[in-house]
C-alpha cells in the first residue's frame, strides 16, 4: 500500500515572518520511498520548484481559498524506466498536469472509472497525473480507444503506479 502524501502547512511560519525552507527540507528528508509532499503556502513558491526538481520531484500547483497555494511534489517519473503508449509523443515534453488523482487506496475497477471520468472533463492536450495501487492493465486499452496517450511506471518500492495521461483530440 502506498504511503499517503505527507502534508506540510507552512502558512503559519510565513504569516509570522519566518522562513520555512528548513522545515520543507526536513519534511522531504523524512519522506518514505515514493511518497509525495503536499505543501500549503501563502504564495506560489516558484523558487522551490527548481530545488525540488533537483531532488527528483515533479510538482503540481494550484491556488486554493483565500489566495493560498497547494503544491503536490511527487517523485519524478523517469522517462527511461517508464511504460509508454505506442502513440505517445515525447512524454517528457508534455505540459504540467492539470489534474491530480490519488487513487492508490481504491480497489479496481474504481480507479479506472475515476480516471476515465476525469479525462472526459479535460481539454485536448491537457495532462492528468494519477497514483494507483497497481499497473492499470485494463485501463490502457480504454485510454487508447478514447485517443489518449499515457506514460507511467511503478515507484521504486513498487508500492504505487504513477500514471500520466495526455488527453487526445475529441473523437466525434
Amino acid at each position: 500500500m502506498a504511503l499517503p502524501p505527507y502534508e506540510l502547512d507552512v502558512r503559519p511560519i510565513l504569516k509570522n515572518g519566518g522562513e520555512p525552507f528548513q522545515a520543507i527540507m526536513q519534511a522531504v528528508q523524512s519522506l518514505g520511498t515514493g511518497q509525495s509532499l503536499r505543501l500549503l503556502a501563502t504564495f506560489r513558491p516558484v523558487p522551490l520548484f527548481q530545488v525540488m526538481a533537483g531532488r527528483g520531484y515533479d510538482h503540481i500547483d494550484r491556488e486554493i481559498d483565500g489566495g493560498d497555494w497547494e503544491v503536490l511534489f511527487t517523485p519524478t517519473v523517469g522517462a527511461s524506466d517508464a511504460d509508454v503508449s505506442e502513440d505517445a509523443d515525447e512524454p517528457a515534453a508534455w505540459p504540467e498536469p492539470e489534474r491530480y488523482l490519488d487513487l492508490a487506496d481504491l480497489d479496481p475497477p474504481e480507479p479506472m472509472v475515476r480516471v476515465l471520468a476525469a479525462t472526459e472533463k479535460m481539454e485536448p492536450g491537457e495532462v492528468l497525473f494519477a497514483l494507483l495501487s497497481r499497473e492499470p492493465v485494463f485501463l490502457f486499452p480504454e485510454l487508447k480507444k478514447r485517443g489518449h496517450q499515457w506514460a507511467g511506471n511503478l515507484s521504486e518500492d513498487g508500492a504505487v503506479y504513477r500514471l500520466l495521461v495526455r488527453i487526445g483530440p475529441r473523437l466525434g
